[in-house]
Order: C-alpha cells, then structure tokens, then sequence
C-alpha cells in the first residue's frame, strides 16, 4: 500500500502540486471538507484529472484531520494504491430517513462478493437513520465481513451535509466503498470517554430514531429542562448533552445525539434508533476523558491488526468532541499518533455519527461521540 496527501484552500489550491509518486496507479482518493470546499470551483476536478483511475470518496465536514493536524478552512486529500486489494465503490440516493434500511440493502448487495474483506461506508449526516442502514447493510452481507465508516457532517450548522462518490457530490447519499483480496488485514476500535448523569428514564413512545417521550413526558420538554441556559442553542448545543441508552443493566450502552427538534410535535429526531422500553440517560464529559476515550480506540484497532503498525488509519470523531475540546481538540489526533507512529498516513473527519462495531467480534453500531478509527495494512 502506498498514499500521498494534499490540502486545498482558496487562496493557495492543492499542496503540494498533484500528483506525486502514486499518480495515475491510485485506487482511492478519499476527501474530506466543509460543503464549501467541496463545491469550490476546480477543487475536486484538479483530483479527477491527476488521478484519472481513481474513485474519489468523500464526504463533508466541519474540518478534516491530515497527520497530526485538525485542518480548518481546507480539504483533505489521501490519494491510495493497494499492492494486492482491489477496490469497488457503490452509491445509493434517498430522500427520507425511512429509506435507510433500503439504501443499506442495496448498497449489500452492489458489493458482496467472495473475496470482499470489508465495508466503508459514509452517508448524508441528517436524513438518514445510521440503525436501520447498518441492519440493511448486514442483510446483504456475510457475518464475516465488518462495516465500518461514518455520517457526513456540517458544524454547528445542521443545514446540509454532502457525500462525493466518484463523480457524484450532494446531499441525500449514501455510498460505500467494498475492499477485495486475502491480504489486505482491517482492524476497528470505537470509545467515547462519556459519562452519564442525572435520573435514568424510559423511552415510552417512538417510532424509529424519532423520541416522543420518556416516562410519559414530553421529551424535548424534558431535555430542555435539564440543558437549561444550554436549550436556546439547539440542536447545536445537544452535541455537549448526549443520550446513553440500554436495554439492560450489564449492557454496555450507545450514544445517541440529536440531529433535529421539532417544536410542533415536542420530539427530538436523533441519528440512529431511540427503542420503547430503552432507558435513555443524560451523559457529559471533559477533555480528558475524552483523549483518553481516543487512546483507547487507537490500542484496540492497532492491537487488531497483531500489534502491527497500521499503514493507513481514517480517524472518525463526532463533532460533539470538538466543541468540548475546543483548544485541546489536536490533542486527541496527537494522541493517536503516538500510538500508531510516523509509518501511519492519518486521515478522517468531524462526523455526525461513526458507525463500527467497538471492537473485534462484536456487532456493529451506530455510535455518537465517539472516536471511531478503522486501520489498514497488506501482508
């Protein structure tokens, strides 16, 4: 495996000049910036032409991470060839939520295929239920065969998100890159570093990732109630209040957050499912936890892969954890680093959801506010 990265901004285009050494051999170039960046004129076909064999895969976000860096103002380009794997890159549309168990389905079966060794996917961050397009997916796919990837996101927004599959970029898509060959090896670790506060209360009505109410109660009353000051900034502001839910006392519970309120019907439109007869449960978290959260998440996808250093890492971190790090927010991107070392290309984006099982032989989830990080190397 080989891959060379490049930046872009408005003032200064790609740097340094495309291509370098992978030139017209790339497989895969994966691109990550806001909605701004990507639609910029002569962005994304300066990539194209550099890279004429390549499937671009991308997505937007608030900033992306290259190296060390969380990069602001720029996009982020990996540019990828494989020495024994082989790429395939399926896209699908929908126009509701209620198309994401489909939209998976489909997407399954565009890409199943004996040699298949992986799933990378990355969908619209607000019109999709992550729960349901997760379950589509492993209708169609072999229990063997992990997925892995994330939500596109827009910032404090909450506007538009956009996702870039080959010549395709704009919202309500979801798209999916399928890896093929024995020898490509794939690991995967997700951890928040969250911790709950406040009663435990129970989901009494839903229906999918819409919340009605908890203990019979309106629940954007409810959540209002214990944001306080915090409520007049949603749904931005719901990124520093996620909910944990669990069906049973020693499960280990998922983070959920909100994408969208709706006053009209007092209920809260989250990322992935939200169950009747789920207890739901306030969580909160400093700086601290949370790169430590992200240590954890580096160890148990380096560990993965036999303690061998990762060739490529595409680091998912919901944006939520940006907006409590603020300053620090380098620091969980330096911390992983340090534990994979300078043979490691970083690459990833600020999600609106991560989508990964937490470790090796466990089901995949959709997760909110976590550090989600998916590591590559060929043997």
């Amino acid at each position: 495996m080989h891959s060379e990265q490049f930046s872009w901004n408005k003032h200064h285009g790609w740097q340094p000049n495309l291509p370098q050494t992978v030139g017209a051999k790339a497989q895969l170039v994966l691109v990550f910036g806001s909605c701004c960046q990507l639609t910029a004129p002569g962005s994304l076909a300066a990539l194209r032409e550099a890279y004429p064999q390549a499937r671009l895969f991308g997505c937007s976000t608030a900033d992306g991470i290259q190296g060390e860096r969380v990069m602001s103002n720029s996009l982020t380009a990996t540019a990828i060839t494989f020495d024994h794997t082989q790429v395939q890159l399926a896209q699908v549309e929908i126009n509701t939520s209620s198309e994401s168990f489909q939209a998976g389905a489909q997407l399954g079966q565009q890409l199943n295929h004996p040699d298949l060794t992986h799933v990378f996917v990355l969908s619209d961050g607000l019109m999709i239920n992550g729960s349901a397009l997760i379950q589509g997916l492993a209708s169609h796919l072999p229990a063997h065969v992990p997925v892995t990837g994330g939500l596109a996101g827009d910032g404090e927004r909450f506007q538009s998100t956009l996702v870039l599959a080959g010549n395709t970029l704009k919202p309500g898509l979801v798209a999916a890159v399928g890896f093929y060959g024995q020898r490509l090896k794939v690991g995967y670790g997700s951890l928040g570093g969250w911790k709950p506060f406040g009663p435990e209360r129970l989901i009494t009505r839903s229906k999918g990732n819409v919340l009605y109410e908890l203990d019979g109660k309106s629940a954007l009353a409810l959540y209002k109630h214990y944001l306080g000051e915090h409520a007049r900034g949603l749904p931005a502001t719901a990124l520093l209040f996620p909910l944990s839910l669990r069906t049973s006392p020693d499960e280990t519970g998922v983070v959920r957050t909100i994408l969208s309120i709706d006053e009209a019907t007092q209920s809260l439109t989250f990322a992935g499912d939200m169950p009747e007869g789920t207890y739901a449960r306030l969580m909160m978290s400093n700086c601290d936890r949370l790169i430590d959260g992200a240590i954890g998440a580096a160890k148990t996808s380096y560990f993965a892969l036999g303690n061998t250093p990762p060739e490529l890492a595409i680091l998912i971190s919901c944006f939520g954890r940006k907006l409590v790090l603020k300053q620090r927010v380098e620091e969980e991107i330096e911390s992983v680093y340090e534990i994979f070392g300078q043979r490691t290309v970083l690459t990833g984006f600020y999600s609106y959801g991560e989508i990964s099982p937490f470790s090796q032989h466990t089901s995949c989830e959709l997760h909110n506010q976590t550090m989600t990080i998916t590591t590559f190397t060929e043997v």
